[in-house]
């Protein structure tokens, strides 16, 4: 797909009008569009993570360990070692990295969607190929090494709702990355920028967005949890959508 990297230099610098109703409705009509076929897979991807999970968790911990992590008062961070968070956090991470072209993968169903081309579950893995893998994963790897940096300073204060602005805030001026890596070939690092610049010019718009986005999607915790599955795409729709009416494509 044709850079914009002239448009998208020409709005780091002079900036951009964007209407909450206007970025909405785009989201709203494109989610219509994809809910039932990505709910359906993310269901599938559920499942699939579930079972790999189960079956890594069998071999690596014996059962009277297994028995003890299943009581609910060792879930309280105050009962895990330092030792077993340091894992958590490095395994988590290291997930997120691994799955991010997934998440491009939606994207791309989204944008398919919008321009009436045919997608397939192949679409949601097309960004495994090396050079955009490595991208996404060093993007999320950054983003995320950043969110935990931010937060872990915030928490030094002893209010842990900062810590919790610090992450929601790099999540937020991070949006744009993937899209810019999926759509423009932008570098992980360039991406990550040039995302903070631009949503930096209309953080408050944006941020009303994904809150409301965030709400739908927990509407659907009210069909026996299954339902967030088939709201979630709302949001997949949502980067797609501030993405095309904020730069666009050539």
């Amino acid at each position: 797909m044709k850079s914009n990297r002239n448009r998208i230099q020409e709005l780091k610098n002079n900036g951009y009008n964007l209407q909450f109703e206007t970025v909405f409705n785009f989201a709203f009509e494109n989610y219509k569009k994809i809910a039932i076929y990505a709910g359906l897979l993310l269901l599938v991807l559920l499942v699939f993570f579930g079972i790999a999970a189960s079956i890594i968790l069998a071999f690596s911990v014996d059962i009277e360990n297994l028995q003890e992590l299943s009581k609910l008062e060792n879930f309280n961070p105050k009962n895990l070692s330092d030792e077993f968070l340091a894992y958590y956090l490095v395994g988590s991470t290291l997930f997120s990295c691994i799955i991010s072209p997934i998440y491009a993968g939606f994207i791309k169903m989204a944008h398919c969607a919008q321009i009436d081309e045919e997608f397939h579950v192949s679409t949601v893995f097309e960004y495994y190929r090396f050079s955009y893998f490595k991208e996404l994963f060093m993007a999320t790897l950054l983003i995320t090494v950043m969110s935990l940096g931010i937060s872990s300073l915030f928490n030094l204060t002893g209010i842990p709702v900062l810590g919790l602005f610090g992450s929601i805030t790099i999540s937020l001026l991070s949006i744009l990355s993937i899209p810019l890596i999926i759509f423009d070939d932008y570098k992980a690092f360039e991406a990550i920028n040039t995302s903070f610049n631009l949503i930096s010019k209309q953080p408050l718009v944006i941020l009303g967005l994904f809150a409301v986005g965030y709400l739908f999607s927990m509407v659907g915790l009210m069909v026996f949890i299954i339902g967030l599955l088939f709201t979630l795409p709302l949001m997949f729709s949502l980067y797609y959508a501030i993405y095309s009416i904020i730069i666009g494509h050539e």
